[in-house]
């Protein structure tokens, strides 16, 4: 009988309660009317009389240990559910997930558009050399882009630098490839710029490259109309307007009608009903030269744009300071998008 006692005191020790329902079976097991602790107790009347006072003083110190562990667990349980204030008979929630960047939104969707009619994405160092950002683009030695106001510049002799612009990728694919060309060349870069809320030190394009024979300019401004028709809308209307690059011969600034009011004038076209939103032009015959092309056999046409200013016309976003901040408040509203 005493023995019983001892290993049932054992596998009240040994019983791990690790949550309300093995809290429960402890209960029961051990402190119910049907436990094992209940039925010592009635057996005590058939103890012998030399054996009732060890076998009762045991069989206290067995309750209380149930007991006590009971209650404890119970006293646990209890914090924890106070503490959380969490009603643990409920569902779980569900885990929150992230969104994609709206820069990154808007770079695959001009990727998506321009792969449709053949483009393919090419990539390239952000820390270049003069060469492939610069002279190979028909830079003249005394151009003002080339001055410490607009260039992060990382050493002299020869010039190392942070690219200014996604073209010196254009640079190294003409080189390695011969024609037909047809690339996008997304990225970041970085110019010496005052950061305010139209313009930032860092910043990300996308430029577009076709090279081929009997490349015109009527196939860019095509192009380009189905870019903006894509982009912003079916009615979305373009206009080129002459402007002047070192690398395009000729050139040109491209305004697509405002969509947000539809070209009648607001703040955001100012008044006009146009709003720039890149630069393009047929490419250089001495660009096409200095990567060893036949600028006699082979023409083409090239085109960039900022993504920052294409995503704040798509979202009517107001400050280019707002995709480096990564404010959740802000991302989250482009979940749907992603």
């Amino acid at each position: 009988m005493l023995q019983n006692v001892l290993d049932t005191q054992k596998e009240v020790l040994d019983f791990e309660i690790t949550n309300a329902e093995s809290l429960e079976q402890f209960r029961l097991n051990f402190l119910s009317k049907k436990g094992k602790v209940s039925i010592l107790f009635e057996q005590f009347k058939s103890v012998p009389v030399d054996q009732k006072k060890e076998f009762g003083q045991k069989l206290n110190i067995l309750k209380a240990i149930a007991q006590d562990k009971l209650n404890n667990a119970q006293a646990s349980f209890t914090t924890i559910k106070d503490e959380l204030n969490i009603d643990f008979s409920l569902p779980a929630d569900p885990m929150s997930i992230g969104s994609r960047h709206p820069l990154s939104i808007v770079r695959n969707k001009i990727h998506d558009i321009f792969n449709r009619i053949g483009f393919t994405v090419a990539d390239g160092p952000e820390i270049e050399d003069d060469w492939h950002v610069f002279s190979a683009l028909n830079f003249p030695a005394d151009h003002p882009a080339r001055d410490m106001q607009d260039t992060f510049f990382i050493e002299k002799n020869p010039d190392i630098l942070l690219r200014t612009h996604t073209s010196s990728v254009q640079i190294r694919v003409m080189e390695m490839q011969k024609p037909p060309i047809r690339a996008l060349f997304p990225g970041r870069v970085f110019r010496n710029e005052a950061i305010s809320a139209r313009a930032h030190c860092i910043f990300h394009q996308v430029e577009g490259l076709y090279v081929d024979k009997k490349v015109s300019f009527a196939d860019l401004k095509q192009t380009l109309l189905y870019f903006a028709k894509e982009m912003f809308g079916k009615d979305t209307q373009i206009r080129l307007r002459p402007s002047f690059f070192p690398f395009t011969e000729p050139s040109a600034e491209m305004d697509i009608s405002c969509s947000i009011c539809g070209g009648k004038g607001c703040n955001i076209c100012k008044y006009s009903g146009w709003v720039e939103i890149l630069g393009c032009g047929m490419v250089d015959p001495n660009v096409l030269e200095a990567c060893g092309i036949d600028s006699k056999e082979y023409s083409g046409f090239a085109f960039g744009m900022g993504i920052e200013r294409t995503t704040m016309l798509k979202y009517q976003i107001n400050d280019i300071r707002l995709f480096f901040e990564n404010d959740v408040r802000f991302l989250k509203q482009f979940a749907s998008e992603a």
